[in-house]
């Protein structure tokens, strides 16, 4: 009975190591905008992303947090809501990934696309919107002339990766059309394939590679306010990702950031990543 019972726990200890967030020095994040599970999904105007939530991992059961948006970038960054008001201009002081990255030694960058200038941590300037950039609120980049200069536009994510030079992590924001915020979910998915399609063909994200890709959501339509902020996709894209996976685990915003720090091999987690799990069940 005690070698059954210590077999037992071999075994539970073997699949527990295994079932992690494997290292990765290319963490993608894009964020779309504002649209439930239910409508993206399935829907033949998203038939890119729909390809990818069919090979690669679709997190079923993600959630946001709240409406309307900027809470959720703000979860997305630093575990917290800190705010439901798009209006915001404040400095956010709260630990944040950025603090945890620069005391990891990893490299960042923002990448917004229409973002009016390098380092620009001003107001929006149509299609570019500031409350889906949270990085422009930390106090870790507003008060850095350094770490101002890694809020660039979205025409240097082309460059970068056209020659391997992506930081650790990129979070990659489309303008308010191409998110599918104020146009169609087919002119977001044509977006999508144009500009995201090209990363998957690098390097990181062939075969033995270590990219790790997460479209996600922020929020749902503003009448489905379950778990706060709706049911939303989020599909996880790379070489060492499940195939075909649908994980059914309870996900929300403070999971993808933790899962983010965990890739980067770093062990203190701000806010609610703190005692939030990563997506270890999708790799």
């Amino acid at each position: 009975m005690q070698s059954l019972a210590v077999g037992l726990l071999i075994t539970f200890v073997s699949i527990t190591a295994v079932a992690q967030v494997p290292p990765s020095k290319h963490i993608v994040m894009v964020l779309e905008e504002n649209n439930s599970y239910s409508s993206v999904i399935g829907n033949s105007s998203m038939p890119y992303l729909n390809s990818l939530a069919n090979t690669y991992a679709l997190a079923t059961n993600y959630y946001a947090n709240t409406h309307p948006s900027i809470g959720n970038y703000f979860m997305l960054t630093t575990g917290q809501i800190i705010t439901n008001n798009d209006a915001y201009t404040g400095t956010v002081s709260s630990d944040n990934i950025v603090r945890r990255m620069l005391t990891a030694g990893k490299t960042w960058k923002s990448y917004a696309e229409n973002l009016p200038s390098t380092g620009y941590i001003g107001g929006d300037v149509y299609p570019y919107c500031r409350h889906h950039n949270p990085f422009t609120y930390l106090s870790d980049v507003k008060n850095s002339s350094n770490e101002r200069q890694h809020l660039v536009s979205f025409t240097q994510f082309k460059t970068d990766r056209a020659n391997n030079q992506l930081p650790d992590y990129s979070f990659v924001i489309p303008n308010k059309c191409n998110d599918g915020h104020d146009c169609s979910l087919s002119t977001a998915d044509n977006w999508l394939k144009t500009n995201i399609a090209p990363l998957l063909t690098t390097t990181p994200f062939k075969t033995g590679g270590d990219g790790i890709l997460a479209i996600v959501f922020d929020e749902a339509a503003s009448s489905d306010t379950r778990k706060g902020g709706g049911h939303v996709v989020m599909v996880v894209v790379g070489p060492k990702v499940k195939r075909g996976y649908r994980s059914v685990t309870f996900y929300q915003h403070q999971n993808a950031l933790k899962a983010a720090l965990q890739a980067m091999g770093i062990t203190t987690y701000p806010g609610a990543s703190s005692s939030a799990v990563g997506f270890s069940d999708m790799f």
